[in-house]
This record gives structure tokens, C-alpha cells and sequence, in this order.
């Protein structure tokens, strides 16, 4: 058991899903796995650990931003020897081309935060995503006929920018997106040797102004949770 997951060790799955929204966490466990059990409600952040297509899995809310999805990476990694993290998020698209509920497969993770250079004494890290998560992630968006984006994101540790313009810069970079967990999650994965993979679907656009509600952000963002899902059962999480 750790500070944050009141778990036994073996309760928690080798692969586990990451939403932000514990919420979701609960969506995902109560429509798609089977002989389902919850683990964790500390701080209500729910975790689930259940059964997809005859593997474990679990899936487990982190909270919003850097610092708290940090936190549940590292006990998971740590404490619970999880060795595939899969993080379904939501985004704000940065590119005209990008639209609402679109499907973004990050492969690497600008961002603005001190807690990755903080590591390396001010030097830039590169956080980026496992190169067999994105392969089997592509070949199943191609059998679940989903049109996936993928590229460079953005990892903000500010939602409410004080300058509204400042995305443009990124997007004038080819960043496809902004949110705010894959850069600690893909550092953290490349710390412990495990593998990580952040699949978003877009929430709103900073280009047209439209957005999605709380509600379809909880429940209706179906293909990157099944996306998700059929990525994580087929690694085989008894090898490095």
C-alpha cells in the first residue's frame, strides 16, 4: 500500500489507464471490464482493476496537472510494479486541421514546466512516448477506423494563461495540442524503464473557440478509451 493508493500490491494490474477524471475512471470500469472491483477511493480518486478480453487491467484517475498525476505514476511504478501506463486525456487543439473529439496519439511532450528541468539542473529533457505502445496504438486506430493525429504536444502547468495569445507560438512550431500531464508521465516512464503512451481526444479548439461539456468529457470520448484499452491488453507486461 502506498500514501495515495490504499491497494494491497497485488490488486492493481501490470497495465493500467490513466484519466485525469476519477470519474471516468468509473465510466471506463462500469462499461467495459468484467468482474470489475475497485481498489482506491482515497481522495476520490477512484481506481478499478477488472477484466478486458481475458486480461487484468486497471484503470486509475490521477487528477489534474503535472504534480498530481506524477504522484499516482510513481506509487503505480513503484510500489504496484506497473509496467504499462496508458494516459486517455483530453486536449485543446492548437491546429486548424484539429478538431473537436478528434484522436491525438502523442509522441512527444513540449513543456513549460519546471519539474522536468529541474532534473537535469536546467537542461532540456525530451519526454516521449514508447515506440510499441505507438505502433500497436496505430495498427488497432487503423482496425477501429479512427483517423489519429500524432505528433508534438504541449504539457502546460497553467490552464488560465495570463497571456491568451501564448499557444500560437507552439502551434506556429507544429505543436498539434496543449494539456497537462503526458511530459511527467513519459519522464517518469523513462526514469523506471517502463513503457508509457498519452492518447487525448480533443476537448476544445484555441483556433475556433468551440469545446465540449463536463459531461461528454466523463462519457463520450468511447473511441480513445477503446483505443486505449485493446493497446494495453495486447503488451505483453512480462517483458521490459
Amino acid at each position: 500500500m502506498s500514501i495515495h493508493i490504499e491497494a494491497s500490491k497485488t490488486a492493481v494490474a501490470p497495465r493500467v489507464l490513466l484519466p485525469g477524471d476519477p470519474l471516468r475512471a468509473k465510466f471506463i470500469a462500469e462499461n467495459y471490464l468484467s468482474d470489475t472491483r475497485r481498489y482506491n477511493e482515497v481522495r476520490g480518486m477512484y481506481g478499478y482493476t477488472g477484466i478486458y478480453k481475458g486480461k487484468q487491467i486497471s484503470v486509475q484517475g490521477t487528477g489534474m496537472g503535472m504534480p498530481s498525476h506524477a504522484i499516482y505514476v510513481h506509487e503505480l511504478i513503484n510500489f504496484y510494479d506497473v509496467k504499462t501506463l496508458i494516459r486517455i486525456g483530453s486536449c485543446g487543439s492548437m491546429q486548424p486541421n484539429i478538431g473537436l473529439r478528434d484522436i491525438i496519439l502523442a509522441i512527444s511532450a513540449s513543456t513549460n514546466s519546471a519539474i522536468i528541468n529541474r532534473r537535469f539542473d536546467g537542461m532540456n529533457f525530451a519526454p516521449t512516448a514508447n515506440w510499441e505502445l505507438i505502433t500497436v496504438a496505430t495498427k488497432h486506430a487503423q482496425n477501429l477506423g479512427i483517423d489519429i493525429k500524432a505528433g508534438n504536444i504541449l504539457s502546460s502547468d497553467v490552464f488560465y494563461d495570463e497571456d491568451p495569445e501564448s499557444w500560437k507560438n507552439w502551434a506556429k512550431y507544429g505543436v498539434l495540442a496543449v494539456e497537462m500531464e503526458a511530459a511527467a508521465l513519459y519522464t517518469l516512464a523513462s526514469q523506471f524503464g517502463v513503457r508509457a503512451l498519452c492518447i487525448l481526444t480533443v476537448s476544445d479548439s484555441l483556433v475556433s473557440g468551440e469545446k465540449t461539456s463536463a459531461q461528454e468529457r466523463e462519457k463520450s470520448f468511447t473511441q480513445m478509451m477503446e483505443l486505449a484499452l485493446e493497446t494495453a491488453v495486447e503488451i505483453d507486461t512480462s517483458q521490459p
